[in-house]
């Protein structure tokens, strides 16, 4: 009787054991993500809430706990401005027990805090930000770059117009890291196939009157007026530049970021036959269609490549310390290296070593108001870039990761 007793507390004993050291896989008992997005800015409508609830609907699509632990979201709005941001994921850090921060629509703040994600060993889960420098000379072991760059969205957009005959092009860009990575980009693929640059001019965000900037636009007699803008500043541009007869005569426009949200706003009439380029889209198949209206019923919206690259990018994280078995960064990021990236609008996408999510973009074109067959009906897809070919090659990079 002594001897079972003995082996049942011996049992008992190596039972806790296990699940002392099984529990302390996950720091703090909690993985907790930080939404970290624009609430109250121009760029609220293309990430913003619509991010929020990208993120809850990748918690509910994965489980309501990994490694038997709770995953909780929690977010805040960076109101565009970088300082605000900084002191939110400071405050994260050293008070809220963050694991990671996703989203971060604005370049500049992106930037920053994935220099601190660095320096505190946490993740960056970036979907909203474009510059192409997260991955290429500023790379980080810790940042994980989901849904577009400067690089591919200039390099689809820019081929396509080009081979269609425009071959001047006149830039309205907005003044902040985003706006001049992409309009660099951009006019590198126009040089290269034989297009050039007239001129441009820039603009600070925030900017309602743009019919001075159409004018010049217009003026110049380029074949191409390209917006390296994004939010509210493309809506008008674009609803200011159709009021001033651009497209009448005979100019083509451009968005060089540009999301479902914004031809919403702008309305297909104004809108119709601008080129730009997506990471995804609703209404492709319906497995997008399914999530997306689960989507449309939570935010009223259809969900842009941002909110597709949120959940993405969290579903993806949340397989991979499942897989690691830990919560613990660098064994997290090697298997989000390691792993395959499936979810509704990725299929067999690759993080490579640089933070570089390699996933399939596409180019499309907005339709008429005719063409379209019900609310939300926008782009017609012309083509599908795989993604070896819209991002930049390993050959181009200033990353030091890839040149181990």
């Amino acid at each position: 009787m002594r001897g079972l007793l003995a082996c049942a507390m011996l049992a008992a004993m190596t039972s806790a054991a296990v699940t002392t050291a099984a529990t302390a896989q996950v720091s703090d008992d909690v993985v907790r993500i930080g939404v970290l997005t624009d609430l109250s800015s121009w760029g609220r409508d293309n990430s913003g809430p619509g991010s929020v609830e990208a993120a809850k609907m990748a918690v509910e699509e994965f489980g309501p706990t990994v490694l038997g632990k709770p995953i909780e979201i929690i977010s805040a709005d960076h109101q565009m401005k970088t300082d605000v941001g900084v002191n939110i994921v400071r405050g994260w850090f050293d008070n809220g027990k963050v694991d990671a921060v996703v989203d971060i629509p604005n370049s500049g703040i992106a930037i920053a805090v994935h220099n601190m994600v660095r320096e505190r060993n946490k993740i960056a889960l970036l979907s909203g930000p474009g510059a192409s420098s997260l991955t290429d000379e500023l790379c980080s072991p810790n940042t994980v770059h989901f849904t577009y760059d400067t690089y591919a969205l200039s390099k689809v957009t820019a081929s396509a117009v080009i081979k269609e005959g425009g071959k001047s092009w006149y830039f309205i860009t907005a003044d902040y890291a985003f706006g001049q990575q992409l309009e660099k980009d951009a006019t590198r693929f126009i040089n290269e196939m034989g297009g050039k640059v007239l001129g441009g001019v820039k603009h600070p965000t925030n900017t309602a009157d743009f019919s001075s900037f159409a004018l010049q636009a217009q003026s110049s007699k380029a074949d191409v007026v390209a917006f390296a803008n994004a939010g509210q500043d493309t809506d008008n541009a674009i609803k200011q530049s159709g009021e001033f007869g651009l497209v009448q005569g005979g100019q083509k426009l451009v968005g060089l970021l540009m999301f479902d949200t914004d031809v919403h706003a702008i309305g297909l009439k104004a809108a119709q036959g601008t080129y730009m380029t997506t990471a995804s889209y609703w209404n492709m198949d319906e497995a997008t269609r399914a999530w997306s209206k689960k989507f449309f019923a939570r935010t009223n919206v259809m969900p842009t490549m941002i909110h597709t690259g949120v959940y993405g990018s969290v579903l993806h994280y949340l397989k991979a310390i499942k897989a690691a078995g830990t919560d613990d960064p660098a064994k997290v990021m090697a298997k989000m290296r390691e792993l395959p990236i499936e979810d509704t609008f990725v299929h067999g996408g690759k993080l490579r070593e640089d933070g570089r999510v390699i996933r399939d973009m596409y180019l499309a074109k907005v339709k008429t108001p005719e063409q379209s067959k019900e609310p939300w009906d926008y782009l017609e897809i012309i083509k599908t870039v795989k993604g070896e070919d819209a991002f930049r090659p390993v050959s181009e990079s200033k990353c030091p990761l890839l040149k181990k």
